[in-house]
């Protein structure tokens, strides 16, 4: 796998050089289902001027650099995108300061590889991209750190994709209390469990889905499932029950060093190697909110990036067990 690092201070030639590098194949995933299947633009604008109102200008301009076309400008809106699923594991280090570690288990054919660090809105947010402005995890300045996993469940409804939402929250939230507040009203199209931890240490975990409220809840773990196992076929093809399980054993019995936390995850049963199906861990993510940190990991090498400090790179990564 190839990644980038890369920063542009405000929306330019930069994003837009990102979109028509990508937007063929996003075109075509979009489109899968037929171009009737998918929100009119009217529609799209609408419902984001509803829910998340403040991005309704940064979306306006990303439109206009993607080349205003209708079918870009509906895309970029994630409402009612096409459905798709994940696996992934996060949790909260027991430590005093605040780490969230994540893995991402992920199809890597449809996957950005991209990290970006923006000052969109006023607001500094480095995170790892999804659709070129949602983010499947990340940070913002005033030192709030968010990430997904999938909530393995099969209902689809009227929503957003959840990376614009990761968005939303950290261009406009302060602090964890605010973040829930925000998961607890924008609609979602899927079922996701969004942890979300600041600066103070306060966190949360919100379990959304498009047919029933958003549960608002104190767990510093989520893997595949919400409360109860629903999906039990994807359940037990991502080993979901045994994933919790096992962080949750780790959490309360074993207290772990930060480092040693995070190396669990670069391993069974957190680490995937189920490529082949979609669901293998393409990297494990550290997030340090007091230290405005991150670092993408995998077995053997660690990227170190600062939202302060940032500087633009670039790896070639051999993924164990991907193709």
């Amino acid at each position: 796998m190839f990644w980038r690092a890369i920063s542009e201070e405000k929306p330019g030639p930069r994003w837009a050089g990102l979109f028509a590098e990508y937007w063929p194949d996003y075109r075509r995933w979009w489109l899968n289902e037929g171009d009737a299947a998918r929100a009119s633009y009217l529609e799209s604008r609408q419902m984001l001027t509803r829910h998340m109102p403040e991005l309704v200008p940064l979306y306006d301009q990303l439109c206009e650099l993607a080349g205003g076309g209708d079918q870009a400008a509906r895309f970029l809106s994630f409402y009612c995108p096409p459905p798709y699923l994940s696996g992934c594991s996060q949790a909260l280090w027991t430590g005093k300061a605040p780490v969230l570690v994540r893995n991402y288990d992920y199809n890597p054919a449809a996957f950005d590889s991209l990290i970006l660090r923006t000052n969109w809105m006023g607001r500094r947010v480095i995170g790892v991209s999804d659709g070129l402005w949602g983010l499947v995890d990340g940070m913002n300045d005033t030192g709030v750190a968010i990430s997904l996993t999938f909530g393995g469940r099969r209902v689809v409804g009227q929503g957003f994709g959840v990376p614009l939402i990761l968005r939303y929250v950290l261009q406009t939230c302060t602090t964890s209390e605010e973040a829930g507040r925000v998961l607890a009203r924008v609609p979602t199209h899927m079922s996701y469990n969004v942890t979300v931890v600041d600066r103070e240490r306060k966190y949360l975990t919100a379990m959304m889905g498009p047919d029933r409220k958003a549960q608002i809840t104190h767990a510093a773990v989520a893997t595949n499932h919400q409360e109860n196992v629903e999906w039990i076929s994807h359940a037990r093809f991502t080993a979901t029950v045994e994933r919790e399980r096992y962080l949750l054993h780790r959490m309360s019995l074993h207290r772990d060093t930060e480092e040693k936390f995070i190396s669990a995850f670069l391993k069974p049963p957190l680490y995937s190697t189920a490529f082949s199906q979609g669901f293998g861990t393409l990297y494990t993510a550290v997030y340090r909110p007091r230290k405005r940190q991150m670092e993408i990991r995998w077995p053997g090498t660690i990227w170190p990036l600062s939202l302060d400090t940032f500087e633009e790179g670039a790896r070639q990564v051999q993924v164990p067990g991907s193709a």
